[in-house]
């Protein structure tokens, strides 16, 4: 996966909003912090509203939307989002939809607010943690989270099954697909094929770097949470709002219906 922006475009109160967001999140899950933060900085440097030029991944954890969709589905309800959950639906072809238009945007905007976007990956990383050491019979370690993300969470059980068995194997050949794709992943730059552990430990190097890079979670001590909560704030609704609103300052600003489902989401957090 590649940067979107320089580290710099999150300094000051954005950067701080940002990694609190992530802090918040691993306090929320019990999900490593320098897991989701490493994979933060590797993703997207931080930006929350990073795009990628390619497919629809967007945001700090770069979420394609059949992927966030799934997320929210599954977990929205848990943090005062029964409303976006309630609005998704499966069809028997696996894909995830919403009805309305106006209201699917609004749920995939979502992927750009710092809260909601570290809550929604810390609980994907969580599913694939628990998956994976039903398969394992170990603890995953976050290199192995990662390679869940980089390879989906049965990818990564197969690549893990083979790395703990034969950690010297190569693993182009059990990955033709992700090793055409990712060819530096797979192999150095003489053309040999790296091993499983050569793989794990180049991507549990990167992780380690980028998570470093930004100190540890005891920076951010103002990210407090009170006892047990999960609930995403209003307040942070308020910011989706206000945000659009100044991102249109040239237009007579008119009572919206985004607005009126704003109040709702606003009063329904409040209600948990």
């Amino acid at each position: 996966m590649s940067a979107f922006a320089d580290i710099s475009a999150t300094s000051g109160s954005t950067g701080n909003r940002v990694t609190n967001a992530i802090a918040m999140a691993s306090r929320r899950t019990g999900v490593d912090f320098s897991y989701l933060l490493g994979q933060a900085k590797i993703e997207s440097s931080l930006n929350p509203t990073a795009r990628a030029a390619t497919s629809s991944a967007t945001g700090l954890y770069q979420f394609i939307d059949q992927s966030w969709l799934a997320v929210v589905d599954k977990h929205g309800a848990e943090y005062g989002l029964g409303w976006a959950a309630d609005a998704i639906s499966r069809g028997s072809n696996g894909r995830y939809t919403v009805s309305d238009p106006e209201l699917r945007q609004q749920i995939l905007d979502l992927r750009k607010h710092p809260e909601t976007a570290s809550v929604m990956a810390a609980e994907h990383a969580a599913d694939n943690k628990a998956y994976l050491e039903s398969k394992l019979g170990r603890e995953a370690e976050p290199v192995d989270l990662y390679l869940a993300h980089f390879l989906g969470v049965g990818g990564a059980s197969k690549f893990l099954s083979v790395h703990d068995r034969a950690p010297d194997a190569t693993a182009a050949s059990l990955f033709p697909a992700a090793a055409r794709a990712n060819r530096s992943i797979f192999y150095d730059k003489q053309g040999n094929a790296r091993s499983f552990s050569e793989i794990r430990d180049r991507f549990a190097a990167k992780l380690q770097k980028s998570s470093d890079s930004l100190g540890g979670p005891a920076q951010y001590a103002d990210a407090s949470l009170p006892s047990g909560s999960k609930t995403v704030q209003p307040a942070d609704y308020v910011r989706i709002e206000t945000q659009r609103l100044s991102e249109q300052p040239d237009i007579m600003v008119k009572p919206q219906p985004q607005t009126a489902r704003l109040a709702y989401l606003m009063l329904a957090t409040l209600g948990r």
